[in-house]
This record gives C-alpha cells, structure tokens and sequence, in this order.
C-alpha cells in the first residue's frame, strides 16, 4: 500500500493500481468514455484528463498509475476546460438528433454533453448500415472510442470491424469498408453493449409488432425467454439480478398478445430432444462430442470458422424455433386455428435470434416458425411508448398450455447442460436423482469441465462461453487433446443474460460490478423455486409426446423439431 492524495484528501491505496482505479475505490468520481474495464484501455477519449502536482501536463487517469506521495486534482479549472474541449471536439463530428435516438437517456456520451453543457449545431451526414438483420450501424453517432472494436476482438476473438481511413475521415468500419453483411460477422451483438453512443443498436422491429396486434384478423402470441425476467427489470431502474416475471407478463397483456407463452417450454423441448440425440450417438457410435445448437451465433460460427466440425452439432433447433414450430402445428390443431393467421413474436436476449428466425428449415408448419424476435431493449421501449406503469404492475402468470416449464438455467452459462444432465442421466439411470444441482458447471469461467459416472460408465462434459473460449475449446477437440461427449457452447461470455439484445450496462457499473453473476443468481434462484425442474416432468410435454410427437427423437418430432447446417459461403 503506498499514500497519495486525491483533492487534498489522503488515501492508502494499493501500489500498481491505476489513478482511476484509486479514485473509484475510494468513491471519488472521474468521467471516462472510452475506458472499457479489461477490454478498452487506451485512454483515447482524453475525458478522463486529470491534474497531478509536479506534472507539467494533464495525465489521462485511465491508464497512469499511482506512486508514493503523488497529489491529484480531479476537477481544477484546468481538468474542467480540458474535457469541456475535448467533448466539443468529439462533438462537432457527432450526430445530435438525441431526442430520436434509441439510447437517449441510457447514452454516456450525452451524460457528459449534459454535465459539461455542450451546445453545437448538428450538421453531420452519413451512411447507415442495415444491411443484416440484426444491426444497425450509424457512424455519425460514433466517437471512435475503439470499445466496439475491441469487444469485437478481445472478448470475442472475431475482429471484423476496426479503424478505417486517417485524419477526418477516421471512422469505424469493415475491411475495405464492406458492409457487415458482406463478412464474418457472428451477430452477437456484443458490440452494441460496449458502445457508449448510439452508434450500433439492434434492428427495431417493434412497428411490425404493433402492426400484428392492431390487426384483429390475426392471434398474435408471444414467447418470452428465460433470461428477460431477470433483465428487463433494469430498463425500469429495478436492481441488477431482479425477477420481474410477474409484471413482465402482465404488461404484455396491456400490449394486447392474445396469449403470453413462455419458451422454458421450449427449452424443455430442446433438453428432450437433445438428451436423447446426445444417448442415441454415445449408444450407436455417433459423432461426438456432441455441441448444444440453441445458441444462433455459435452457429454461425461454426458454419462460417468451422464448416468441418458442422457434424458435431446437435441437430435440434433452438428453445424459439422449437416454441414457434410447436406454436403453428400443436397449438394450431389443437385450438383449431389456422397457422397462416398465427403471428409468433419471442422476446429475446439475443440479436442473433432475428437472424435465426430467417434460416432454412425453420418452417415445420410450411409457415416461419416465428415471425417477429424482438430484444429486451425492444420489450422495454413497447412498454413506455405505450406508457404502462411498470414498476406498479401487480405480478400475473403466463397462459396455458405453453406457459410452464422447468428449465429456466437455460438463460446462462452451464444451464443447457444442466437442465439436460437432469433428463438424461433419470433416463440412463432410470431412477430419481436425489440432488438436482450439477454444480461442476454452474459460474461465470468461460471454460468449465466435469466428469459424471453414470451406471459405471464416465460421461465426459465441458461447458463454454465466448466465442474467443469457443475457438480454443474447438482447436482442443481438433487436435484430440480432449475427450468429451457433450459440450455446452454459447455465444456471449455468461450465456443468453449478457447477450447483444439485454439492457445496456454503462460503463461504470461493468467496471465495477459483476453484473453477469448477479443476472446469473437471479436465474439459479428462479430455477431453485420452480414447481418442475427437469423437462421430462413437464406435464404439457408429457402431453405433447403423448399425443403428437410419439417420443423422442420420433420421425414427426424431427419433421418439426430438428434441422440442418451448411458452410457458409455468403455471410448473411
């Protein structure tokens, strides 16, 4: 520990730490914008400016590390001046049309703006890039942080976007200034949530779900995944890790879906369906391991990084493909509703799900599967254009039949594979468990590993998230330097409750909070406080082999449950 002083105040602080650091330990406040903890520092931005006695100029305190006895002023006229400057520069090549933005209230940049009173005219021009399904990118919103490019990168090993260009004409792009449709791109939007501007949003589909509910000749249902009740909270300024299942489904009443379904029941279906694939490859010499399918941009990864490891995919579509296909075949039937005047909208973590909506074979009643995905971020902006008082709405459940389900862990890192250890090893073992919690899986590490003697025999499981973990988990499996029979993949590092489609966490609070394990314990405790944990007690699927489906794995069960992957040779 080393002495230093922060507006003549006197702290012990630990030696090696950064000026910032310091001064967040001990709650004294200096702004940052492109400072990105563990993932952006390169103090680029010059926000973070701050005045050190004996220095002949301002030190960004992002990057300058402390030492014994020094002397730092974190708001002398000086400081103030110095970002004030820096913020008109940064705005005067800045698009302000604030009041239409989708991250207005929820932008750092316009904090700052707002603190430092910055006025300027708006007189930017620029290309919008729409062309994916998923992301939009307006680079006259963009203040060339660099957060993107390295989340891209660093967090996520793909790096297709970067600095294009030098001087004025320095801005954010693709190689060769392609469009994002036109590369690699996996869409998990990862991106978006390290973006402090409105630069890159999600694509709003929320007009094509107003449009479905005003039209009375349609039965416009909606999905909702396991992760949302968990996040959706914070865009009503509820505490990180907050369940607000109950006034989620009530103001998707107030919306006016004709029915709130919940697709934990699809994530059921996907644990029948996979365990069972999974036993069917271990029992007859399959491809294995076998890798979990429910996440759309480990898909895209696969098919685009990895087309020779294709065969190593469940075949088994996703907890939304499946709700939807269920949604216009069973439910149609059994409420003798046509499927063509069904509308399916699922609420999604994930930006990648409006891109998984449009692939082949995801149309098991010869109409989409699901017809509109919106996010989270999308959810809450429907909620307070339709001015629904959320935080005073009285908890309701969801509608049956599709609205009970027992594998709520689905949401985060480790819970695909729980939720299906939980059905497979009963139907190995063909006796009750007697603890349903495989804890060798559970936490935030982006690599997890566990061993499980099941009737005497070794099943080898691994759990991943990140796609960067991915890459070195699959040139592991390539290079037959480990064994396994299942491994759990998900696209964003935490699984679906940090996904691209989740309520942005400004800076400051990801800095300093580990918000994935709150998000993460909200959905262990939901899960612990389910009346069904394990998807094969599920008495609606039950029903629904019984019925419709035959069993698992049935040629019906495939016809509407299952699908297909190809290398990728366009991108989108």
């Amino acid at each position: 520990m080393i002495t230093i002083k922060i507006n003549d105040k006197e702290f012990k602080v630990k030696e090696d730490i950064t000026i910032l650091e310091a001064a967040r330990d001990n709650k004294v406040e200096i702004p940052t914008l492109c400072y990105l903890k563990d993932v952006n520092e390169i103090a680029s931005c010059r926000i973070c400016l701050v005045e050190v006695k004996g220095s002949n100029k301002l030190l960004p305190a992002c990057v300058t590390k402390v030492k014994e006895g020094m002397e730092i002023y974190t708001e002398t006229d000086k400081v103030v001046n110095a970002r004030k400057m820096n913020l008109e520069l940064i705005m005067s090549n800045h698009n302000k049309d604030c009041d239409s933005c989708k991250r207005n209230g929820n932008c750092e940049l316009q904090v700052l703006v707002n603190k430092y009173q910055i006025e300027e005219e708006n007189h930017f021009e620029s290309k919008i890039d729409t062309s994916t399904t998923s992301i939009v990118r307006d680079n006259s919103k963009c203040i060339l942080c660099n957060r993107c490019v390295k989340a891209c990168k660093n967090i996520q090993g793909i790096a297709v976007i970067g600095r294009n260009g030098r001087g004025f004409d320095t801005h954010i792009g693709c190689a060769f200034d392609k469009d994002l449709k036109d590369v690699p791109c996996i869409l998990c939007g990862q991106c978006i949530l390290a973006c402090p501007t409105g630069a890159l949003t999600e694509k709003d589909d929320t007009e094509k779900v107003f449009e479905a509910l005003n039209n009375k000749d349609l039965h416009v249902v909606v999905g909702v995944a396991p992760s949302v009740r968990v996040t959706l909270g914070e865009e009503f300024n509820f505490p990180i890790g907050t369940n607000v299942k109950g006034k989620m489904v009530n103001a998707l009443r107030q919306l006016g879906f004709d029915k709130v379904f919940d697709v934990n029941f699809g994530a059921d279906l996907t644990v029948m369906e996979e365990a069972n694939e999974l036993l069917d490859r271990i029992n007859n010499n399959g491809t294995l391991p076998m890798f979990t399918s429910c996440s759309p941009g480990w898909i895209k990864y696969v098919e685009q990084y990895y087309p020779e490891m294709i065969s190593h995919l469940s075949t088994c579509k996703s907890p939304q493909q499946m709700f939807g296909a269920i949604i216009k075949t069973y439910y149609a039937e059994k409420y003798n509703i046509d499927p063509k005047k069904i509308v399916v909208v699922s609420v999604m973590p994930c930006i990648a799900k409006k891109y998984e909506m449009t692939r082949d074979y995801q149309n098991a009643s010869g109409y989409n599967d699901i017809d509109i995905v919106i996010t989270t971020r999308e959810l809450a902006r429907m909620i307070r254009k339709m001015k629904i008082g959320f935080r005073d709405l009285e908890d309701q459940e969801f509608d049956m039949p599709l609205g009970i389900g027992a594998s709520a862990i689905f949401g985060s890192t480790g819970g695909v594979m729980e939720a299906a250890l939980r059905t497979a090893v009963e139907i190995l073992t063909g006796k009750k468990l007697e603890k349903l919690e495989f804890n060798e899986v559970r936490g935030t590490k982006g690599i997890k590993e566990a061993t499980y003697n099941v009737n005497g025999k070794d099943i080898k499981v691994a759990v991943v998230s990140g796609i960067k973990n991915a890459k070195t988990m699959l040139e592991k499996i390539k290079n037959k330097e480990v064994d396994y029979q299942f491994v759990e993949f998900m696209t964003c590092p935490g699984g679906c409750i940090n996904g691209g489609g989740q309520p942005i966490v400004e800076a400051e609070v990801r800095n300093t909070t580990d918000y994935i394990k709150l998000r993460m314990d909200a959905l262990l405790e939901e899960d612990k406080n389910l009346p069904i944990r394990k998807a094969h007690e599920n008495p609606v699927i039950i029903e629904l082999y019984k019925n419709y489906l035959e069993k698992p794995n049935s040629k019906k069960a495939h016809e509407i449950l299952h699908t297909k992957y190809s290398k990728k040779e366009k991108y989108q």
